[in-house]
């Protein structure tokens, strides 16, 4: 990655060029940052190419064709203007080295590892054939290596199967060493399905051996080979030797399709689980160590954009923004509360469990590691939230140690206490003799409150980010206790905003669920105290022993209520509730808590539950940063899930306060609990500070709203900055 030339543009189609990526024949590719923050690949075509309007025409058609392709091993295209004076495509951005990179720095890949590869692009090759394409031009330089799964990218040359070429007629189109016969002969009529074949049949043999089958050399030599000689297979491991062989037939008909080669490669042993991840031990190793250490310090170091600024072609990014001086404010008890607005840029991400083993400056090895406790159920009821914040610390701990100029590195050891209170113990007293300097978690009141006296004896900071428990708040003694979540009892906050602000009303009922107990109660007293713009309130009790809703939902009916709110946490309840209200006819807005957004609800509640409004003190992980989401995909093949960006910022958070205390070597867990107390942090799902635990008026800074739309909650927007429906 380099800088932005001097004549190099500001902004391309919308999108704001970051830094340089590389440059070819077809033209220059940058790193570019959408208007909605994701970050692509945005490849703008030369000169030359644009003015040939044949070559135009062919882009144009392609381009078309090319956006509809989708798959998990694929980097599609995601904008692109055919039409403009320099015509550009922008794919999404995948942060890692090239198979090229990794094979000529380290050697041939074990055979395990290239059946993975091999079977992972044949499958891309299926999607990119069964959508009426050929790619032409699948070579190492255009595979792309990451924690999961490789990922084939550069539409640039696509043709239609079946089209004519608009290129000239003896034109060669694809790179030689990695091309078919067919194309080598410049025959595009011939160029079909079976080109793709051979050539990935060229980058295994070359991922196998670390030789191109065709040799080196002079292009016209290789092409001559390429189309007269046999392939030099002779370092290809002798189990791979076969399927090579096939897909390097000379005769296009004698090659097997890309499903058959997939299926051939296929090895349970070596089949990563589609959604491996540290709860099951840790992201499947498909690549040697040294080339996975390669694939998690590029998926860390190429996301830690600098400031885009212009330089000289050839002069190379020195290192990453700096992070913003943290703020200082009074001391506080012990809950962090959302300070602001959206979070500032904080783009630099890395891998997973790699990345965690492996990250740091280059001279990490004097440098002190401080190891940090993660503690949460991650095989029980609450496993998907368990996993989901796990791996956004695992983020954080990554994005940390691939820094320039750091004084520390982090490590985070995890405990899975499954929610039970003597596992929970049990991870207190490991981490505490361990002497982590922090431990993130638990994540449910059981686990909680057996783990807090032990952390609160070794004045170990127990770090919680997704719960919030009325008896842990009230514990004076728990001096370490630190909350980063906004608080339970202010969950009216955001129904309030949004029956004031977006659907105002002037009588709203409160089913109230008893089977909540306290989280319901307090809801309901909120919203008695302060109705919804300034209008009436009034309660409907449902007994915790009764599941028929329908005699509250009557009687607030007949009361002329003109919004519900559902007090509730189970999803199972609340979608009784719902369709009580569909049966009864009401259409006003209905509204609940986070506690019920689950898949239970939607799928209980049918259509009743569609259309319902809840409020929540997490953020939604695909708004926070575009990079976000890219780094998390990198290294487990999914999208965030929910408290991955809280999580990320509370590795953050200490390690802010390590920074503080100089990163120095001893730095006790009782100094890092202290600091917390004494801190602002940006963070990246929202600005953090400490304040006075009793709060004498509702912020709704940390608080957000969604909506149940089809099968998914949608993210409307932070609670006090959302006014419209839209």
């Amino acid at each position: 990655m380099r800088p932005l030339a001097a004549d190099d543009p500001e902004d391309i189609g919308g999108h704001r060029l970051l830094a340089r990526l590389g440059a070819g024949g077809m033209g220059v590719v940058y790193l570019a940052r959408s208007g909605g923050g994701a970050l692509v690949a945005l490849k703008v075509i030369r000169a030359e190419h644009a003015a040939d309007p044949a070559f135009r025409a062919r882009f144009r058609r392609e381009v078309t064709a090319v956006r509809g392709l989708s798959g998990r091993w694929l980097v599609p295209v995601v904008a692109a203007d055919p039409e403009t004076r320099s015509p550009w495509l922008a794919t999404e951005f995948v942060p890692g080295p090239a198979l090229a990179e990794a094979v000529d720095g380290h050697g041939p890949l074990p055979v395990a590892a290239v059946r993975a590869l091999g079977s992972r692009l044949a499958e891309a090759l299926t999607a990119v054939h069964a959508a009426g394409l050929v790619h032409r031009d699948v070579k190492p330089g255009n595979v792309l290596l990451g924690l999961d799964g490789p990922r084939l990218i550069d539409f640039g040359i696509a043709l239609a199967a079946g089209a004519t070429a608009l290129t000239a007629p003896d034109a060669v189109v694809g790179t030689p060493g990695f091309l078919s016969p067919e194309q080598a002969r410049a025959r595009a009529e011939g160029v079909g399905p079976p080109s793709d074949v051979f050539s990935l049949g060229c980058v295994l043999a070359y991922a196998a051996s670390a030789r191109r089958p065709f040799g080196t050399g002079h292009a016209a030599a290789v092409l001559f080979r390429t189309v007269h000689e046999d392939p030099d297979l002779t370092d290809v491991p002798a189990g791979l030797r076969p399927l090579i062989e096939s897909c390097l037939a000379k005769d296009p008909a004698r090659r097997p399709t890309a499903a058959r080669v997939r299926a051939a490669l296929q090895d349970p042993r070596t089949r990563l689980a589609r959604d491996a991840g540290p709860a099951g031990g840790g992201t499947e190793a498909w690549l040697p160590p040294a080339v996975l250490r390669l694939v998690a310090e590029r998926s860390a170091r190429a996301l830690d954009i600098p400031a885009p600024r212009r330089a000289a072609p050839e002069e190379a990014v020195t290192g990453p923004a700096p992070t913003a001086p943290a703020g200082q404010r009074a001391p506080g008890r012990r809950r962090v509360l959302a300070a602001g607005g959206a979070a500032a840029s904080v783009l630099a991400l890395g891998g997973g469990t790699a990345a965690y083993l492996t990250l740091g400056q280059r001279s990490g090895a004097e440098l002190p590691v401080y190891t940090l406790g993660f503690q949460a159920d991650l095989s029980g009821a609450d496993k998907m939230d368990g996993v989901a914040r796990e791996r956004g610390a695992r983020l954080a701990v990554a994005h940390h140690n691939a820094r320039a100029g750091i004084a520390f590195r982090l490590a985070l050891d995890t405990f899975d206490d499954r929610g039970d209170a003597n596992r929970a113990r049990q991870a207190a007293e490991r981490f505490t003799k361990a002497a982590v300097r922090a431990v993130l978690g638990p994540d449910t009141p059981t686990a909680a409150r057996a783990a807090a006296p032990r952390y609160q004896t070794a004045r170990t900071a127990m770090v919680l980010v997704s719960l919030d428990d009325a008896r842990l708040d009230e514990d004076d003694t728990l001096r370490t206790l630190r909350v980063t979540r906004a608080p339970e009892r202010f969950l009216a906050v955001p129904l309030a905003a949004y029956l004031t602000s977006v659907r105002p009303v002037g009588r709203t009922a409160v089913i109230d669920d008893r089977a909540a107990g306290r989280v319901g109660s307090d809801l309901a007293d909120s919203l008695t105290q302060r109705p919804p713009n300034e209008g009436t309130t009034r309660v409907y009790p449902v007994p915790a022993e009764s599941d028929d809703f329908s005699p509250a939902v009557r009687a607030a009916l007949a009361d002329r209520a003109q919004a519900v709110v559902f007090t509730g946490t189970s999803a199972d309840r609340a979608a009784r509730c719902a369709r009580a209200l569909a049966e009864a006819g009401f259409t006003g807005p209905r509204l609940g808590t986070w506690h019920i957004m689950r898949p239970d609800f939607l799928r209980a509640g049918g259509a009743a539950a569609q259309g319902w409004v809840f409020g929540a003190p997490f953020t939604d992980p695909g708004s926070v940063s575009g990079a976000f989401r890219t780094a998390h995909r990198a290294a487990y093949g999914t999208a965030p899930g929910r408290w991955a960006p809280e999580a990320y910022d509370a590795v953050g958070l200490v390690a802010r306060a390590l920074e503080s205390l100089g990163g120095r070597a001893g730095v006790t867990a009782g100094a890092v609990a202290e600091r917390l107390s004494d801190l602002t942090y940006q963070g990246l799902a929202k600005p953090l500070r400490f304040t006075a635990g009793s709060i004498d008026a509702p912020q709704g800074e940390g608080y957000f709203l969604y909506q149940a739309e089809g099968n998914v909650f949608r993210f409307l927007g932070r609670s006090d900055r959302f006014t419209k429906q839209g």
